[in-house]
């Protein structure tokens, strides 16, 4: 079929991709990006994540995002594109409206509330003869991002349809009612009861099809600041940040994940040979305070790591100890009764082995210790790697915190 024409009614920012590449996610990063995280993390330095994350994030947030505007013919399409980028209907780059219908092809907007944003104004279902499968074709819904639903005097069957058809196809959707002052001056009901009935009339039509608790804002397209208004743009703003940062934020967050197990594999090889001094620079390794330290330290989550990677973020360094749960021995003890059977044997059980062992003849005590060796190496190895386990989701914990905090506001 071929492709509905496109009015270009403002131009867009020259950095905007064709229509064919609008808003895509970003699943897969560039290798660049991957290695600098890598690097980072083996070595233990969050701090290195930072400006990778920024970075990223920068990139994101220029990504443009596509909202397509539809509904059924004459329900105020046009005029609520012009409301929502709080321009007049006479200004030169405000979309045509009036009481024919002037929308016949997509035309596509800008505007400065909202950076970055494309706004399609759709044709109208019954503005021309085809099937509403055509019409979901030939407006190419696929490409949109996020789409706003117009209704004006009654919730048709082309809603419901839209409503049913988006949610199947996983895409976002608001519902907007555009004509509420001229229901509040006609209707012979108070103004709370004209209000509860509408919306009452949409939610009921949408749970036929089982679509419950829609997004539904009800507006006078005359007056931008009155009803429902503003809280439509607070919730079009984070949910622009939500499309823009979902996907990047899933793949950081998993390619942090994937890096900090590879990490932790590599460490249990380590401890399955006793070879901690490779990487713990500890004295004694079975001293337990001392252990946790020097895991902190080896995955960048010691307490002055913590501090510079808050002060880098521009966050209070308590907010990112507070989600940490291995601060010290006694809480991550308390935290984690596997963690506590081991540290009770280590602790108490194994130096009383010893001393009990060098209480007895020679003879005895040689096969006591000889005898013992395997119990607390055995020990010692599971008490180490359930150490390492923990310090590794405390770290995957910070690293989703640093990944959100990056995100740059709309």
């Amino acid at each position: 079929m071929a492709e509905a024409p496109v009015s270009y009614c403002t131009p867009l920012s020259t950095s905007f991709p064709s229509t064919a590449s609008y808003h895509t996610g970003w699943s897969i990063l560039p290798e660049e990006v991957i290695r600098n995280i890598e690097r980072a993390l083996q070595n233990g330095k969050l701090l290195e994540v930072i400006p990778v994350t920024r970075a990223v994030m920068e990139r994101v947030s220029r990504t443009p995002v596509s909202i397509a505007v539809t509904g059924d013919s004459g329900n105020g399409m046009s005029s609520f594109v012009n409301a929502l980028r709080d321009i007049g209907h006479e200004e030169e780059t405000s979309a045509p409206t009036g009481v024919v219908r002037t929308t016949q092809t997509r035309a596509c907007y800008s505007s400065s509330l909202f950076p970055n944003v494309v706004l399609w104004d759709l044709p109208g279902m019954g503005a021309t003869t085809q099937s509403f499968e055509n019409y979901l074709d030939e407006m190419q819904f696929s490409q949109y991002d996020l789409f706003i639903i117009i209704a004006s005097e009654q919730f048709s069957m082309n809603h419901v349809k839209l409503a049913k058809t988006l949610k199947g196809m996983g895409k976002r959707f608001y519902v907007v009612w555009t004509k509420l002052d001229r229901d509040l001056s006609t209707s012979v009901l108070s103004h709370t009861q004209t209000r509860k009935n509408i919306r009452e009339n949409v939610q009921e039509n949408l749970q036929w099809e089982g679509l419950r608790d829609p997004s539904l804002f009800l507006v006078s397209n005359l007056d931008p600041l009155l009803h429902d208004f503003p809280k439509l743009r607070d919730t079009l703003q984070k949910d622009l940040s939500n499309i823009r940062y979902h996907a990047p934020l899933e793949a950081l967050s998993q390619i942090c994940e994937n890096i900090v197990n590879d990490k932790v594999t590599d460490l249990k090889e380590r401890i399955a040979k006793e070879h901690f001094q490779d990487f713990l620079d500890i004295r004694d390794v079975d001293d337990l305070r001392e252990v946790l330290e020097a895991y902190r330290l080896c995955f960048g989550i010691d307490d002055q790591s913590l501090h510079q990677v808050a002060h880098c973020m521009g966050k209070m360094a308590i907010e990112y100890r507070a989600i940490t749960k291995s601060q010290d021995l006694r809480s991550l003890c308390s935290r984690d009764w596997k963690l506590k059977i081991m540290t009770c044997l280590i602790m108490t059980i194994i130096p009383r082995l010893r001393s009990c062992a060098s209480c007895l003849c020679r003879p005895i005590t040689c096969c006591l210790r000889y005898m013992s060796r395997p119990v607390i190496r055995c020990i010692r190895r599971m008490t180490h790697r359930r150490i390492l386990e923990l310090i590794a989701e405390d770290t995957k914990t910070v690293l989703k915190k640093i990944l959100e905090d990056s995100t740059i506001p709309a």
